[in-house]
């Protein structure tokens, strides 16, 4: 007798570790780690994931296992030791870190497929399952108990698997027809079949004189101009066969890549690439750090790298942050790589990401390409993990499981024994601080693959613009800098920090702000709609004509947003053609690759966009680029508005001169005296790192101290302060005299969704008994958290603090 360990799917600390279930006969050596299955628990019938298979179990009386969910393991061994890792470190739970790993399309409903690949090489128990066609539900079939049988023809590549999806999706497939006879036996048949089925001459003919060994219908029905019945007697005849054939949904179908080939590296990139191929031949796990100015040539070098790990037959991951980067990035892997690689990122709909990781989990691929999940990839032999722009904050999960793709990353890295590649022009202060105490190898690129090197930047101070009496949010200077692009048909960019039409609503004479009902944090206004929006739970409400609270007409708009900045451009430069990219114009799938397309095609002179332009973009015409509200973020209270700002900065600057022609760039600042302004205007990472550095270590920030936040959301005030602050007292008496406990104070955002939130903060720099006292807090809480809607989120190393 053999047990299955199971991980239920009930995300309680009660059930947070393995149950042990028999085993049914019909499915010993057919079950294995990593499927999923339905096993009773309590009075109901719920899923699991099998984690280890034994032969004796402590447990007096065990349960069956009810049913599979899968017919073969959807997570590898690696990934099943990787969630009690990502358990521990995050403090979730086994199942939800099970979930993490998986795409949508396999938490939905759906039903098991199996499909022959050959139909030839299926034997004679199971043929009779497939005669009418390739394909056969895994239910009709189950109740045969050929599961070893099942299972050898899987892994002899003869039957394979698909899960097709209800409601949400299904497979794409095709209609094919095949004969279903050898070509000798067709032509007797021909032979034999009256004179009046013409149509069904017609078939015979086509398939014993082009010998092909199948055709879409569609297609066939097209070229012979014959009607279906013709195909549905020869099916009945048993002479020809009909089949659904799989295609995947390729979200770059209707694309052709052209093929490109290595470039010559420069001496730089040269000195760049060598530490990592050595760790590519020598198959060691090394952390590297590619600081690489904007422009240097970071991708080709990712990209030979790549070449190396593909060349010894292993496979790559690339992590790109989300969506800004993906049309020309994908691009670049495809035209280099062409279908050995998968992409997977948020554009794509849940069929399109489904497909995508089944091409990775069946070894059709060798690269994916990919925002923060992708790092789950089930690839079994990693050559190298790569994460571009690491700095970026949409590394970090903010739901539960609260990882940190970097994190995932190394441990990876360290279990296929491969270098992992962090690269970035600004790394996060955590990334340097460890390149700089040789955690990671430090690699420097610090010129860029134009001889032009960096762009000029001009800081222009906004305060001088207002006292001159130039009300426009636009300086003269860059006005005139835009009126000179356009003239010589070069091409620039506008960057303003933000989205939607203006930042809020507020009455001149009384000061009254529309904010949420639901949350508290003020309505953003859109033109379009003409409708205030929340951005945190999606309220929206038509504008008022006079203030709701003094009647007055003086009702204004306050802030800038990208409409806003469009239309005031179209009075300036009434001939300039502007492409604006943001929120509301990206929403429609594939848009923001026809905007790009569009913009790097030359058919606009201006490109005006929110963060999604600031990265990753190279074109050969731009040699403007404008900031608009550089200080945006640093009145944010956050104590990495100083870092993010200048990662910000000079990330757009870098967009500029990027290839020929020279580059300007302008910042127009209400602050042009702080420090990360000014040194981005310089280009000075080093001096930014050291200024930085400092006020943290003066402050017991990151990467001096680490931080854990715990926020308690609930629908009663009362409530919520009551529990925080007992969590708080607790905190206190557990951890050790060095820790730094801040709260318990009301959260930055105090309400949303009706719900509010309070936290508090640890600062630490070792604390063997945090995590411990973390995982008490839960346990106690657990039973108001189900019952009362209380919520504990916790959070170790958070990145948004709001």
């Amino acid at each position: 007798m053999t047990y299955a360990s199971v991980i239920v799917d009930v995300p309680a600390k009660q059930t947070d570790r393995a149950f042990d279930y028999e085993i049914p006969e019909k499915w010993e050596g057919f079950l294995q780690p990593g499927m999923r299955v339905i096993v009773p628990f309590g009075p109901r019938h719920i899923q699991g994931f099998v984690v280890s298979i034994k032969n004796t179990t402590s447990v007096n009386k065990t349960k069956k296992i009810s049913s599979l969910i899968d017919i073969t393991p959807i997570l590898t061994k690696e990934l099943l030791l990787l969630a009690g890792w990502v358990r521990d470190h995050t403090l979730c739970f086994t199942i939800s870190a099970f979930q993490a790993m998986l795409p949508a399309a396999l938490k939905a409903k759906y039903e098991k497929w199996l499909i022959a690949k050959n139909l030839e090489l299926v034997p004679a128990e199971l043929a009779l399952f497939f005669q009418n066609s390739n394909r056969v539900r895994f239910g009709d079939i189950e109740g045969t108990g050929h599961f070893k049988l099942i299972k050898q023809l899987i892994e002899d590549n003869v039957l394979e698997v698909y899960y097709e999806v209800k409601d949400k999706l299904s497979k794409k497939t095709i209609r094919i027809v095949r004969p279903n006879r050898s070509q000798e036996e067709l032509i007797k048949a021909k032979d034999q079949l009256s004179n009046r089925a013409a149509a069904q001459h017609k078939l015979l003919d086509y398939f014993i004189a082009t010998k092909r060994e199948q055709a879409v219908k569609k297609n066939l029905l097209e070229e012979l101009q014959i009607g279906t019945s013709a195909i549905s007697a020869l099916v009945k005849m048993r002479l020809l066969q009909e089949a659904d054939e799989e295609i995947y949904r390729d979200p770059y179908e209707n694309r052709s890549f052209k093929q490109s080939e290595n470039l010559a590296l420069t001496p730089q990139q040269q000195a760049t690439i060598s530490p990592i191929l050595h760790s590519i031949e020598k198959g060691k796990h090394d952390g590297y750090v590619m600081f690489g100015v904007t422009g240097s040539g970071k991708t080709e070098v990712y990209m030979q790298a790549v070449d190396a790990v593909l060349k010894k037959g292993k496979e790559a991951i690339v992590l790109v942050p989300e969506i800004s980067l993906t049309p020309q990035m994908v691009n670049r892997f495809k035209s280099r790589f062409g279908s050995d690689v998968a992409v997977m990122h948020s554009g794509l709909g849940m069929g399109e990401k489904y497909d995508e990781w089944r091409k990775i989990h069946r070894k059709e691929v060798k690269v994916v390409v990919g925002a923060r999940s992708a790092i789950f990839a089930p690839f079994e032999n990693i050559g190298i993990i790569i994460i571009d722009e690491e700095h970026e904050t949409s590394y970090k999960q903010e739901d539960t499981p609260r990882y940190h793709a970097r994190d995932i990353a190394i441990q990876r890295g360290k279990y296929h024994q491969c270098p992992v590649v962090l690269g970035s022009a600004t790394p996060s202060l955590e990334t340097f601080a460890r390149a700089s105490k040789g955690v990671y190898q430090l690699l420097t690129m610090d010129k860029r693959m134009s001889d032009q090197g960096m762009p000029k930047v001009e800081i222009v101070d906004m305060r001088e613009e207002l006292r001159e009496g130039n009300r426009s949010m636009f300086s003269r200077d860059l006005l005139e800098k835009l009126h000179i692009r356009l003239d010589k048909g070069e091409q620039s960019v506008l960057f303003l920090n933000k989205r939607g039409y203006s930042s809020f609503v507020m009455c001149r004479d009384c000061g009254y702000v529309v904010e949420c009902p639901h949350c508290d944090i003020s309505l953003t206004y859109h033109r379009i709609s003409n409708n205030l929006k929340c951005h945190y739970c999606g309220y929206e409400e038509k504008v008022h004509e006079t203030c709701p609270s003094c009647d007055s007409e003086h009702f204004r708009f306050f802030g800038t947003g990208t409409q806003k900045v469009e239309e005031e451009l179209t009075k300036l430069i009434p001939d300039a053609r502007v492409i604006r990219m943001d929120v509301d114009t990206t929403s429609k799938k594939g848009s923001h690759e026809k905007l790009l397309q569009q913009f790097g095609d030359q058919k606009a002179d201006i490109l005006l966009g929110t963060q999604m332009i600031a990265k990753g973009l190279d074109f050969p015409m731009v040699t403007l680029v404008g900031v608009l509200t550089a200080d945006t973020m640093l009145n944010i209270p956050d104590f990495r508005s100083s870092e993010k700002t200048f990662q910000l900065l000079t990330q757009v600057s870098g967009r500029a001169g990027r290839h020929l022609l020279a580059g300007e760039v302008v910042i127009q600042t209400y602050s042009p005296e702080h420090y990360s302004v000014e040194l981005a205007s310089t280009h000075d990472y080093l001096s930014f790192y050291q200024k930085e550095m400092q006020l943290r270590k003066a402050h017991q920030y990151p990467p001096f101290y680490y931080l854990a936040l715990v926020t308690v959301t609930h629908q009663e005030l009362t409530k919520v302060v009551d529990v925080t602050e007992k969590i708080t007292n607790f905190l206190g008496m557990q951890l050790s005299k060095e820790a730094v406990i801040l709260g318990p104070v009301s959260s930055p955002i105090a309400r949303i969704k009706d719900k509010y939130r309070y936290q508090c903060i640890v600062k630490y720099k070792k604390e063997p008994n945090l995590h411990e006292a973390l995982k008490t807090i839960v346990e106690k809480y657990q039973a108001q958290m189900d019952q009362e809607k209380l919520s504990i989120h916790i959070d170790l190393n958070p990145y948004m603090l709001m």
